[in-house]
């Protein structure tokens, strides 16, 4: 039950946020006490069918929880 509630939310959060991004910073050359950084941004798409597919998943495992108690 509590993998079904899980799955629930991920699949409402995912719903809610379809897009997010992540920053990854790397050296680029380091001379003495001096450090050049950059910093680059990658957008991820959680796909609609995958988010749907969590939350009908969710509620099945939910319902199946319930029904056995």
């Amino acid at each position: 039950m509590f993998g079904g509630a899980l799955l629930l939310l991920l699949g409402l959060l995912g719903l809610a946020v379809p897009m997010f991004t992540t920053n990854q910073t790397t050296d680029v050359a380091k001379v003495g006490d001096l450090k050049l950084q950059t910093t680059q941004s990658t957008p991820h798409v959680i796909p609609p069918l995958v988010t749907e597919g969590a939350l009908v998943l969710g509620i099945v495992l939910l319902g199946a929880g319930l029904l056995k108690r």
